[in-house]
């Protein structure tokens, strides 16, 4: 068979566009998706310039990325994190969706729709995409979080309606019993699949995985896990179902074993290859002339999604007794449409329900929506935060924090895995200390422990003060997401120059970055593991203690000199010299 050399350089203008994109938006500390639709839209044929020939040929690809990332985000989840939002997500879900629908009826009646076409709008506006929540998710850190989980399930139960409403949608106006005949008949069939299915890989995939392991070929264990989320997520469409759920119920079943680590591992280079060019193939699809020929229509619907979703999500959570924190961040990261509201809207269009109009809009809504939700979704938290703050009202009030005259305290930005083991010295030692934490679960917890805490994001000035920051005997920022952590440190030295900062960072750039903005320390986490290793390798070589000491030493003088082969790079911190 011949290359065809017109879709291999369509392929390289989709990955030129993503690094462009990528880039620039890391360069501009905006979310990287923002990134990937923007050089989409420089290569789209709406738009002047190279663009590609054939989109339809990457939708095939951008569909590997929404099952390769749904697959790992169901590793990195676990059963007992989905059993805890079960009933937000099982009775919330199709709450939000007929409130959604009723919504839009309200809306069309008032301007005018059919009540066809205000229930299909209705419908379309109904449903956010799992893939684009998930990622955002993913970036800011909050994947785990108790608003990350409540928003994943009700997302998934989503995806099932969708099953629902594609059998709906063409028979409105003449809903025969054979309808409703034919709804039961698709989730019988999915339930008969998926059933069995979901028991046999429980049973099966443990003792696979652990064979493959023993070959200790990495290879092999890559492709076997390639298999079971690719083959699940066919079952799934197989049964009527969404890819996007099959490769999340893939996840979870390996999630489950002790290779959910090592197989996560090994997908994460291949999944964000695929994720990227999923939201380039987004950007492509922008055509400004739809934009514009739709303005009015296109108004009304963003309308309904982000300010008819964020309060019909918030009051739903809400009534399931959230706190009104995590009720907000659910309710701002349902604001948008994706992958699912062009299948039910061209169901609607096929069956002759709505015209071109409505398509049209539908997709530029879906587009601007993401777009709109990707800052939302990142600086919400902080939003929030600050509101808590200046109402004194909140569901979580911030409590806990340091009356000015007292000093000596150490305040602690972030408790998960590495803060909350810091957390644990300084009651070992009893050393007071103030958490500043944005995740409501762990406030709590706190707070029942007696521990000093303030619920918020760390980087406002207004928490740090809350915190006692200015008059604290140290600082230590153990965030995972590091702009934010470089925001914080900002933020702390604009209220004091003096006290010790000590900061964590993922590699060196990084760390020379949050020395720069005025961190005291940084501590990079890879480099103190390698220095250990070394110190426990040597020691069982019979090497003596002084002569690893002194070689430690000298690694970390060329750092800090910017001599070696990491040379420009900062110290980092006393690695293995205790």
């Amino acid at each position: 068979m011949t290359p065809d050399p017109i879709f291999f350089r369509d392929l390289a203008y989709v990955f030129v566009a993503a690094v462009i994109g990528g880039a620039s938006a890391y360069l501009l500390r905006q979310p990287l998706i923002l990134g990937y639709v923007f050089g989409g839209i420089l290569i789209s044929p709406f738009t002047p310039g190279p663009s590609i020939s054939d989109v339809h040929s990457f939708e095939l690809f951008a569909e590997i990325g929404v099952i390769l990332l749904m697959f790992c985000i169901g590793i990195e989840f676990s059963l007992n994190d989905l059993l805890r939002v079960r009933w937000v997500a099982l009775l919330g879900g199709p709450l939000g969706i007929f409130l959604s629908i009723l919504l839009a009826v309200g809306l069309g009646h008032v301007v005018g729709w059919s009540g066809i076409q205000s229930v299909v709008i209705g419908s379309v506006v109904s449903v956010a995409s799992t893939m684009v929540l998930a990622r955002l998710l993913l970036d800011s850190g909050d994947l785990r979080a108790k608003h990350g989980r409540v928003m994943i399930g009700i997302t998934l139960v989503e995806d099932l309606a969708v099953v629902v409403l594609t059998v709906l949608l063409p028979a409105l106006g003449a809903l025969e019993p054979g309808r409703f005949a034919t709804i039961g008949k698709a989730l019988w069939l999915a339930v008969l699949i998926l059933v069995p299915f979901a028991y046999l890989a429980a049973k099966a995939i443990p003792p696979l995985l652990t064979r493959i392991a023993k070959t200790q070929n990495a290879e092999l264990f890559l492709l076997v896990a390639l298999s079971l989320g690719i083959g699940t997520a066919a079952v799934t469409q197989m049964a009527g179902l969404s890819l996007a759920l099959g490769a999340f119920l893939a996840g979870l079943i390996i999630s489950g074993s002790e290779y959910g680590h090592e197989t996560l591992a090994r997908l994460l280079s291949l999944r964000d290859a695929f994720v990227a060019l999923f939201f380039v193939t987004i950007g492509v699809l922008i055509d400004p002339r739809v934009v514009w020929a739709n303005l009015p229509l296109l108004g009304l619907m963003l309308g309904l999604i982000i300010v008819g979703k964020f309060v019909i999500w918030t009051l739903v959570v809400r009534l399931f007794r959230y706190a009104w924190g995590t009720a907000l961040l659910v309710g701002a990261g349902l604001t948008q449409i994706g992958e699912f509201s062009f299948v039910l809207v061209q169901v609607a269009k096929t069956a002759g329900h709505v015209s071109e109009d409505v398509y049209n809009a539908t997709l530029a809504a879906s587009l601007l929506s993401i777009l709109l939700n990707a800052p939302l979704v990142r600086y919400a938290p902080g939003w929030i935060a600050t509101l808590h703050f200046k109402m004194g009202r909140a569901a979580l009030p911030i409590q806990g924090g340091v009356p000015e005259d007292q000093a000596g305290h150490v305040v602690l930005c972030g408790f998960g895995r590495m803060g909350s083991a810091v957390g644990l010295a300084l009651d070992h030692f009893q050393l007071p200390y103030t958490v500043i934490e944005r995740d409501p679960d762990i406030v709590r917890q706190l707070r029942r422990r007696g521990i000093s805490c303030v619920y918020g994001d760390a980087s406002q000035t207004e928490l740090l003060k809350a915190a006692g920051a200015q008059h604290a005997a140290l600082v230590i920022v153990a965030l995972p997401v590091i702009h934010e952590t470089s925001l914080t440190v900002r933020r702390f030295r604009g209220l004091n120059e003096k006290i010790p900062l000590l900061a964590r960072a993922h590699g060196f750039r990084e760390a020379e970055d949050l020395k720069a903005v005025g961190a005291t320390e940084v501590i990079l986490p890879e480099v103190e593991g390698a220095h250990t290793l070394i110190r426990h390798a040597f020691q069982a070589l019979k090497i003596s203690k002084s002569s690893i000491l002194d070689y430690l030493k000298s690694c970390q003088a060329f750092r800090s000199s910017g001599e070696g082969p990491d040379a420009g790079n900062v110290e980092a911190g006393k690695a293995g010299a205790g």
